[in-house]
């Protein structure tokens, strides 16, 4: 795990016994005036005045995260860092690297090609074009951030029968407050995200709309210096991967939710802890919009994995699925390039080496759900990919993308051998008779891809 700006450390003392009788929300808030909570009048007068602080801070929206206010703050980040449009021949070069890409993919995969809009994208595009997935990578997190701040406020046992019609708000408000401070995290990690991604399926996930693979000019580059390698190599590398990455999107409907699912199913098992925001604001005078915005926005809201069961399934399935298809991907890339591109072997490497050493994009996708998607059991994957190539065939192989029961567990990719054995010698199709559609499958809750 990297550090995150939502930290980790799970603090357990949640029944210390620290709160007052005439602590109304449970968390040391303190109203000045009676035991029961104070001057109504002030009380009210407190909620407009955080209400207006939390509509200058662009809380709002029908969800737990107002994706304005990321837009807004990653934008920044990306223009201030430098954005150049994308001229018109990089974007042919762009357009043409994609194409041939997808014609050499032709000979070593069964799976089509998944590109039907290649496209060339500035850092800001890029931003623009994935957000709509990044709201469903975030939003679970926030809920849950949300959810505990708005629950730390306390019960309505805990509240007083005269301050009951007013707490509502509050609570509502908090989360709000809650809502912009994940909004402002993404948004700065988005913002940095940016400056390093080189195509849409960077992280390994189905971030470009679909039938879009897209690479960044930009991003290209930067990963081609240093490396004394042509760039006109390097852009069709980088190209041969986005595509391989959209076949599997594209063409293995199961693959997209069960994606997305695995990374809210592991996002949903985040606990929040609360107890450096607790300390923070024991006391706080809630008078004073100001001084409640700068105790929230003070980072101290902290995440960590649950040690549960479901918990461990939900990393274990996300870590395997994006292990099995970057290890895929690796080897249908490597069958492509071979005596084409003289310098394949290299390039891998340094795809290999940029994951491994944890470059900011890698760090920053840490951030927004508490997790490092670095599959660590890459090369576990692609030996076995190319272990089922060599036993199999290349039709063999892509038949197992046919429906998730059939795909290579945890297990199977640290014992390989009893996957291969287990399978026989020829791919049975009949294996699918039976199985529920393959379309259904991508949402389930907990099942890791594989045989139950």
């Amino acid at each position: 795990m990297g550090d995150t700006p939502f930290g980790f450390n799970r603090s357990s003392d949640d029944d210390d016994g620290d709160n007052k009788p005439n602590d109304p929300f449970g968390m040391g808030f303190g109203l000045p005036g009676t035991p029961g909570g104070g001057d109504m009048r002030q009380f009210a007068d407190m909620l407009h005045q955080f209400a207006d602080m939390l509509g200058g801070m662009g809380a709002g929206g029908s969800g737990p995260v107002n994706w304005e206010m990321v837009r807004n703050i990653a934008r920044h980040l990306v223009v201030e860092a430098g954005d150049p449009s994308v001229v018109d021949a990089e974007r042919r070069q762009i357009v043409d690297a994609l194409r041939l890409a997808d014609l050499w993919l032709d000979e070593g995969t069964t799976l089509p090609a998944g590109i039907r809009s290649p496209k060339a994208w500035s850092r800001s595009e890029w931003l623009e074009e994935t957000l709509p997935v990044w709201e469903k990578v975030v939003d679970p997190i926030a809920a849950r951030m949300t959810e505990a701040m708005g629950g730390a406020m306390g019960g309505p046992d805990n509240i007083p029968p005269e301050m009951a019609a007013m707490a509502g708000p509050l609570i509502g408000m908090v989360r709000q407050m809650a809502g912009a401070m994940v909004a402002g995290q993404a948004g700065q990690a988005l913002g940095e995200l940016a400056k390093e991604i080189i195509g849409s399926a960077d992280v390994g996930l189905p971030l470009a709309p679909e039938g879009v693979g897209a690479l960044l000019p930009a991003g290209v580059a930067a990963f081609a210096d240093g490396l004394e390698i042509p760039t006109d190599e390097v852009r069709l590398y980088l190209a041969l991967r986005e595509a391989a990455h959209q076949r599997l999107f594209a063409h293995v409907p199961w693959l997209r939710p069960a994606l997305l699912s695995a990374v809210g199913d592991y996002a949903r098992g985040i606990s929040v802890d609360l107890s450096g925001l607790e300390e923070k604001i024991s006391g706080l005078d809630l008078s004073n919009p100001q001084a409640i915005q700068e105790a929230l926005g003070g980072g101290e809201i902290q995440l960590t994995p649950e040690e549960t069961p479901e918990q461990k399934l939900a990393l274990s399935r996300l870590e395997t699925l994006l292990a099995l298809v970057e290890g895929w991907v690796g080897v249908a890339v490597a069958a492509a390039a071979a005596n084409r591109l003289p310098s394949a072997d290299r390039l891998a490497e340094a795809i290999r080496r940029r994951r491994a050493t944890g470059g900011p994009a890698e760090h920053t996708f840490a951030a927004l759900v508490g997790l490092e998607l670095r599959p660590r059991r890459l090369r576990e994957a692609e030996a076995l990919w190319q272990s089922v190539t060599a036993l199999k065939g290349v039709d063999g192989r892509d038949a197992l993308w046919s429906h998730p029961d059939l795909m290579p567990t945890a297990d199977d990719l640290e014992n390989p051998d009893a996957f291969l054995h287990s399978t026989g010698d020829e791919f049975d199709l009949s294996q699918l008779e039976g199985l529920p559609p393959a379309e259904d499958q991508g949402g389930d809750k907990g099942d890791e891809p594989g045989p139950a």
